[in-house]
């Protein structure tokens, strides 16, 4: 039975920032060894309520917050992350906050690390005192065992594949002696089913040993799977509180969004826009050949596939398989080898300029490390590549002496894109930072738009985006590639949103092009891929012709 005093009760917590409401009187409460499932919208307000509970300074900086937060019924104020550590509060971040130049026990033991006295210290004193690295590597294998996944404690995390980064992240949080509650932020949106379904097993058991949950997910099929209630927030109010065991995922998608949305409407959406696309059999504008790249955590030795002009190309497969290392061997972020045609000329590889100049752009799955300038505005954000690639948004001056940004041209293009992404933001002045993952993941296609490509490299497009925004990205996608005429190439994780946009889907499996098949083919043919068989009947080999079905 649970307690009567809640570990975590918020009562009527508002914020807003300058002037604009993102929280309205949210209450909900939290029992020991409870599990809750917090969903909505991007921009619902998850994270900035998040970001109260832990004590982030952006809150204090804004002019803090209203209501109350207790802790076992004790009023609490957190101004910083260590306030609310030291509570026993511990919180898995959607973006990465691991040191890449650390070893896995290291990141797991920062700040709490394990030392040990020698001659010196008697001397000198213990700021002399070593690390006791045997003592750390035990107890780093501890936290990783009690999540049952089986990770190199001496990897650097710039090695890693990203779902053991994933699985560092919340190894250090589970490490700490007093933890009691514990928040995860979209924790498999960069894992592989296999590897969320071994998370979601480790969260269940440390729900059972009392620690007490919140599981931000856009995932519903996981809310009803783990979660004891679902919270949903809307426009920044608590808008449901109830038992998983009384709803289901359709009503949960519902409640997020205030309409219906579901993977059918989205699969006839598909469809609709799939018979006015014109594409072309042998008219290729992408030929990929032998491609290899250097890209940490991703293995792409020798992949070859060809593009047809027009289409919408899939790529899929397991992680660390090579999928995402493809777009960014091609763009020259990584090191890479091979031979790429783009529209029958040879492109120079290892040349981000080169390609995005001869008309290819691309949306990184890494949107605050690579796809934004996180401290500029929208509208500069949006025209940046465009202005920077093309000359565009820049007025000349003393007959082309020299050139000025056209602020007035940079607004209309952002306005343009945020009213067609329902980008949720105050204007087009708002910094990128200020955003919800969700919208700064809109705000990277609308800089890809910008710049008017013929090729389009997307990965990861809704990673970390809910129902409804997932469904706006998808369907602007497909009604860009049918207007614009661009052809693009989606990388995603998520096997059925590809096969839902898509003209084809090729399965990367252990570096190559495991296969090329059809959206709509038996679901079992793409399985057998991702595991490495190739010799599937009906699929399509990466640079040939069908093969004859059984």
């Amino acid at each position: 039975m649970k307690d009567e005093i809640p570990l975590l009760r918020l009562k009527g917590v508002t914020k807003d920032f300058a002037g604009t409401v993102v929280l309205e009187d949210v209450s909900f409460d939290l029992h020991k060894g409870e599990i809750l499932g917090l969903v909505g919208e991007n921009g619902a307000g998850k994270t900035t309520l998040m970001s109260i509970l832990f004590g982030m300074p952006v809150i204090a900086e804004t002019g803090g917050y209203g209501g109350s937060i207790q802790i076992e019924g004790q009023e609490v104020h957190f101004t910083s992350p260590f306030d609310a550590i030291d509570a026993g509060i511990g919180m898995v971040h959607q973006e990465f906050s691991l040191i890449p130049g650390f070893t896995t026990t290291e990141n797991i033991m920062l700040n709490r690390e394990i030392t040990k006295n020698n001659v010196m210290v008697d001397i000198f004193g213990p700021r002399l005192s070593v690390l006791d690295r045997v003592s750390m590597n035990n107890r780093a294998q501890a936290a990783i065992k009690r999540l049952g996944v089986d990770i190199d404690t001496k990897m650097k995390v710039s090695e890693m594949p990203v779902g053991h980064k994933q699985f560092t992240e919340i190894a250090r949080e589970i490490d700490r002696d007093n933890v009691r509650l514990l928040v995860f932020d979209e924790p498999t949106a960069v894992l592989t089913e296999s590897e969320a379904d071994i998370l979601l097993k480790a969260i269940k058991e440390l729900a059972a040993s009392g620690i007490a949950v919140i599981f931000i997910s856009h995932r519903l099929h996981e809310i009803m799977d783990i979660c004891d209630r679902v919270v949903t927030l809307r426009d920044g109010k608590t808008i449901r509180d109830v038992p998983v065991s009384e709803t289901n995922v359709s009503d949960i998608a519902a409640s997020m969004v205030g309409r219906t949305v579901t993977a059918e409407h989205l699969k006839k959406h598909a469809e609709m826009n799939a018979a006015e696309t014109e594409v072309l059999p042998d008219d290729y504008i992408l030929d990929v050949n032998h491609l290899w790249v250097d890209m940490p955590g991703e293995t792409v030795r020798d992949v070859s596939f060809k593009v047809r002009r027009g289409e919408i190309f899939g790529i899929g497969g397991l992680a660390g398989q090579g999928k995402l290392g493809i777009p960014n061997g091609i763009m020259g972020l990584f090191a890479s080898g091979g031979t790429v045609l783009f529209n029958g000329k040879e492109m120079p590889l290892n040349n981000p300029d080169a390609m995005l100049r001869a008309g290819i752009a691309s949306v990184s799955e890494d949107r605050r490390g690579v796809g934004l300038l996180l401290d500029e505005s929208l509208d500069w954000n949006i025209s940046f590549s465009a202005m920077q690639v093309k000359g565009q948004y820049l007025k000349p001056y003393l007959g082309g002496l020299f050139k000025l940004r056209d602020e007035k041209a940079m607004r209309r293009n952002a306005e343009a894109y945020i009213k067609i992404l329902e980008i949720k933001c105050t204007g087009a002045d708002q910094k990128a930072k200020e955003l919800s993952g969700g919208n700064q993941q809109k705000v990277c296609l609308a800089k890809a738009f910008s710049l008017e490509p013929d090729l389009l490299f997307v990965s990861e497009p809704t990673r970390g985006i809910d129902v409804g925004a997932k469904a706006i990205v998808l369907e602007t996608l497909r009604l860009y590639n049918r207007s614009k005429k661009t052809t693009i190439v989606m990388v995603s994780s998520e096997l059925e949103e590809l096969r839902s946009v898509c003209d084809r889907v090729a399965i990367v499996s252990g570096g190559k092009i495991a296969g090329v098949l059809p959206p709509r083919e038996d679901p079992s043919k793409f399985a057998l891929l991702m595991s490495g068989i190739t010799d599937v009947p009906g699929v399509e080999p990466a640079t040939g012709k069908q093969k004859e079905a059984d």
